[in-house]
């Protein structure tokens, strides 16, 4: 898949079908209307685009909204998008004076001079535009004025899936990975480098890596153990998750992650990971001394092992 970063930057392609939107998280729901985008673009012998935005609008139009939790690093909603089969991605970077454009200086800017689409497919009750006043209505309209087609997804096929990043999102605070990944599609991953800790994983017997996010917006699932895979520059290993503020070891009352590799040897320190969860195991909670702490995680591993014996 080809990245572009500005509109400057596009190419003219012979024929681009194109869809527009946030895409956080890249779910079931987005994947209906990218299958289709790709299906269109092959009958017709044309290139698939996808317009997307940085930072989050939300980011820009309310800057005080502290609210927002994302679900894709921008990294990694590029990942998905191009393991769905996308051809070509436009990342448009979000700013006020880009939210200030009419629908009608989005359709000629953006979709006819930016990046000359023949085919857009859109969502149902797709808005855009400033203050969203664009729709399917006003596409319909200009569309034979500038020389393209519009398709709609109709409601049912995406009802159908029945999903949203809010759902995803509920899912997560919950702790309930399983729900999450089934509407995602994949395993919810993270992203982060590993960092000194205070080393008493390695003392206990369960060296762990800690983990710092970049993207400080990254939905951080609720407290708790999980059966995850992590992947490194050595290759892939199954492990497991602690997410919270270590009770029994610590008066910290800071999140923190740290994840215990299985069959691992080297160093970690200064390279960055991915983590994908699968399972959770159980909350996190405060053991009666460190010996009932590692009789504990003893039985998380076990339980860890068992999630992930299909993974």
């Amino acid at each position: 898949m080809q990245v572009y970063h500005s509109i400057s930057e596009f190419p003219v392609l012979s024929h681009s079908v194109v869809t527009t939107g946030t895409f956080d998280g890249v779910h079931l729901g987005h994947q209906t209307i990218l299958k289709r985008l790709i299906e269109i673009s092959l009958k017709q012998k044309g290139q698939s685009v996808v317009i997307t935005f940085h930072p989050h609008p939300r980011l820009v139009l309310q800057p005080n909204d502290n609210k927002l939790e994302l679900l894709n690093t921008l990294e990694e909603r590029i990942e998905r998008l191009a393991k769905a089969g996308v051809e070509h991605l436009l990342v448009i970077p979000f700013t006020k004076e880009f939210a200030s454009l009419s629908s009608l200086d989005f359709i000629r800017e953006v979709l006819v001079e930016g990046v000359h689409t023949k085919k857009l497919v859109i969502g149902y009750d797709h808005h855009f535009g400033k203050n969203r006043e664009g729709s399917f209505e006003n596409l319909n309209k200009m569309a034979p004025v500038y020389g393209f087609d519009v398709e709609e997804i109709p409601a049912k096929d995406i009802d159908e899936v029945a999903i949203s990043s809010t759902q995803i999102r509920k899912a997560l605070h919950s702790g309930d990975i399983q729900t999450a990944n089934e509407f995602l599609g994949y395993a919810y991953p993270f992203e982060g480098d590993v960092i000194h800790g205070n080393h008493l994983g390695s003392k206990l017997g369960f060296p762990t890596a800690n983990v710092e996010l970049p993207e400080k917006r990254k939905l951080i699932p609720a407290n708790g153990v999980y059966a995850v895979t992590i992947i490194t520059k050595s290759g892939k290993f199954k492990g497991m998750m602690n997410i919270g503020v270590r009770p029994t070891v610590s008066n910290d009352k800071n999140k923190q992650i740290e994840v215990h590799l299985f069959d691992f040897q080297g160093n970690l320190y200064s390279q960055c990971i991915q983590i994908q969860m699968h399972a959770r195991i159980r909350d996190e909670q405060k053991f009666d001394g460190l010996d009932e702490l590692i009789a504990q995680l003893n039985r998380d591993k076990e339980s860890a092992q068992d999630l992930l014996i299909h993974i």
